[in-house]
């Protein structure tokens, strides 16, 4: 069947039966015994917007009715009658829900809360293929229909706006927004909420909240994203880092018994979260996003138990006794008994004087429908030669009137994947520049004018370009890391048998065995991914170096 998300439009009365399964009598007694029965009163109710979201209703008698309410006017969502059930992905998390829930009659309910719910999709394979199902298409139909809790007011022209949009894009938050360089009669909103054009990027929350050009732990903090994660409570493994071998580990390690909790400085995916389309990741014929990739499996993880702290940097790594603690930017200490080291690596800024300030403003780090918006019809650059910036370029090229892709080295065959060249080779609107750099930038607020030069003849180029994405070069995000885990020259973390006899010696390795393969010079902690010296910078290695880590911290915890 398919999925109409038009059942969560304003207006709807007869829910979808895809987002909102009817449970057989069979399953209602089944999931009847992990909660409480419980009258309900006509117009109770039940859950608030915003308020403590983790636990769902099953309907037993009556209806109850789920209502998102907006800006202007409420948007209606659905009717629930007897057999079906309130929830969704946050719902797992014990993130604040978006909507109000109210019992339009007298009737009946089973209360679920969600230690009960997480042993449901944990141990009944037939309910939790319902009930997941179901919380991940009501996520991904809210977020179609920007029914959710935030309302951005901002231009697509403003560094700000894009940053705040990014960040809850990347962590599958569903927002609407008001672009005030379109929207005619915007007047009467900022008037209602004391606000001015001035004072963009604004993010009302809940109606009621209104915060100016916010951080995203701001966001995360207003949302709740974080509450309901205790960092008092010492676990069996700390993450850091979400990416693929972050999430990877986390799901194993969860799955398998283990107490989790992942720590991100922005949201779930990391560097591939950003990619347009990974076409060689295996099981994935037709290709995945990246986003859709990382929300898959964030809410395979959530489904297992493994808490995900967002917009959270780590800032030091507390080594000198164990349990180790990953000390917090805002000087909180979580502490673990393992720890995996999943970091990544970013990518190198353009090597040119004040660059920074077009951030945002004409210059990208990563090509995601968000961006591909902003350039459409026009010409954009695309820097690197690796397989994220290939992806890029053909993704871009489907939209933009031509994409310049410059390489500094004269050929791609040792840095990218043969299908992505013979794309951009055979792609005409897209013109490949081997031997080449960008040397100059310009603009008034926002990019305007790049110049590149060819290495070979000294040639320069100026062309009107606005849109620059950079894809080159990766530097390791171990700066946390000082003094606690033997790095190599470029920076990456070494591990198992790159680590010498000398290094071993200088760190104090204490032990009688050797570090295990993905283990630091560090005992209990690992690292995977591309934050790892001699990694091998794949979306698919990362994914199988976090599962190994777990297999390992196994080991060490059991020492």
């Amino acid at each position: 069947m398919s999925t109409s998300i038009d059942s969560l439009s304003s207006g709807q009365r007869t829910p979808d039966a895809t987002l909102f399964p009817l449970l057989t009598s069979e399953q209602l007694s089944r999931i009847a015994a992990h909660g409480r029965r419980r009258s309900v009163m006509q117009n109770e109710v039940l859950l608030e917007v915003g308020g403590q979201g983790s636990r769902i209703f099953v309907v037993t008698a009556g209806q109850l009715e789920a209502v998102r309410p907006g800006l202007r006017q409420p948007d209606f969502i659905a009717i629930l009658g007897p057999g079906q059930f309130t929830g969704e992905v946050s719902t797992l998390s014990g993130r604040p829900g978006f909507v109000r829930v109210r019992a339009l009659v007298a009737g009946e309910v089973v209360e679920i809360d969600r230690e009960h719910l997480l042993a449901i999709v944990q141990d009944d394979a037939d309910l939790s293929d319902v009930l997941m199902r179901a919380f991940v298409l009501r996520r991904a139909a809210l977020i179609a229909r920007g029914l959710g809790d935030a309302v951005i007011l901002g231009s697509s022209h403003c560094a700000g706006t894009l940053r705040i949009r990014e960040f809850l894009i990347r962590n599958n938050h569903p927002f609407s927004e008001v672009d005030l360089d379109q929207e005619a009669e915007i007047q009467d909103l900022l008037d209602r909420f004391q606000v001015s054009t001035a004072d963009i990027p604004v993010v009302i929350f809940r109606g009621r909240v209104v915060l100016r050009n916010p951080t995203n732990r701001q966001i995360a903090d207003c949302l709740g994203f974080n509450e309901s994660i205790d960092l008092v409570k010492s676990r069996d493994l700390v993450i850091v880092g979400a990416g693929p071998s972050g999430l990877a580990a986390a799901v194993y390690a969860a799955s398998e018994g283990l107490d989790v909790l992942v720590v991100e400085a922005s949201a779930p995916g990391g560097q591939a979260g950003s990619s347009s389309r990974i076409e060689n990741y295996l099981g994935f014929p037709m290709g995945i996003s990246g986003h859709d990739l990382a929300a898959n499996a964030h809410a395979q993880a959530q489904k297992f138990g493994a808490e995900l702290m967002v917009a959270s940097v780590a800032a030091r790594l507390a080594c000198a006794a164990r349990p180790y603690s990953i000390e917090m930017g805002d000087r909180a200490r979580v502490p673990g008994r393992a720890v995996i080291i999943a970091t990544g690596a970013r990518y190198r800024t353009l090597d040119i004087d004040d660059a920074g300030r077009f951030d945002g403003s004409g210059i990208y780090y990563s090509a995601t429908p968000m961006e591909a918006q902003l350039c459409r019809d026009e010409e954009v650059l695309v820097v690197g030669g690796g397989n994220s910036a290939g992806q890029a370029a053909v993704f871009l090229a489907q939209s933009a009137r031509r994409v310049h892709m410059l390489v500094r080295s004269n050929g791609l065959a040792d840095t990218m994947s043969r299908y992505l060249i013979r794309r951009i080779e055979e792609h005409p609107a897209i013109e490949l520049r081997l031997g080449t750099r960008v040397v100059g930038i310009e603009g008034n607020g926002h990019l305007e004018r790049v110049t590149w030069r060819e290495m070979s003849s000294g040639r320069t180029d100026t062309h009107g370009i606005r849109h620059l994405f950079v894809m080159a070069g990766a530097i390791p995000n171990t700066q946390w890391l000082e003094g606690c885990v033997t790095l190599d020259a470029k920076g990456f973390v070494k591990t198992g048998p790159d680590l010498t006899p000398e290094e071993l010696s200088a760190a104090r390795w204490p032990l009688h065995r050797s570090p295990w393969v993905l283990e630091t010079s560090l005992p209990g902690v690992f690292a995977t991914g591309d934050v790892r010296s001699g990694s091998l910078k794949r979306v698919a290695s990362a994914v199988g170096e976090g599962s190994m880590a777990v297999a390992m911290v196994h080991r060490v915890l059991h020492e």
